[in-house]
């Protein structure tokens, strides 16, 4: 099954397409290398997924038919992600410090990657 495919129907992702273009934005790693969306995967594959400048860490233990409903999720992977919600604080704290002056608009392109680029592992580093 290909992973935009495996995403889709665990529930990471609301469309297909959303999911394609997380693995073509390099958001997507399965055994800690990018894929491109047509990549198979298997169960026992550790998958990770950046949403929200968090790291989520999945492991593949089957590959359902279609989409699943919420409560069989777990069927499917496991999450085996380690942030406390200390961290999560933390992060959502550290980008909420890019301040913007009321009525200047949208973010330009180069704001936005600004943004993107801010992750919990730099917040480490300093």
């Amino acid at each position: 099954m290909r992973i935009d495919q495996y995403l889709y129907n665990i529930r990471q992702f609301k469309s297909r397409s959303i999911a394609s273009n997380a693995c073509k934005n390099g958001h997507i790693q399965i055994n800690d290398k990018l894929v491109k969306p047509s990549k198979e995967v298997v169960p026992t594959d550790l998958v990770k997924i950046r949403k929200n400048q968090i790291w989520k860490i999945f492991e593949i233990l089957s590959l359902p038919k279609n989409r699943i409903s919420a409560k069989l999720v777990g069927l499917y992977c496991i999450e085996k992600t380690e942030i406390s919600i200390l961290e999560i604080e933390s992060t959502r704290k550290l980008s909420s410090n890019v301040f913007r002056e009321q009525g200047k608009g949208r973010p330009t392109k180069k704001e936005r990657r600004e943004i993107d680029n801010i992750s919990f592992d730099s917040y480490l580093k300093d």
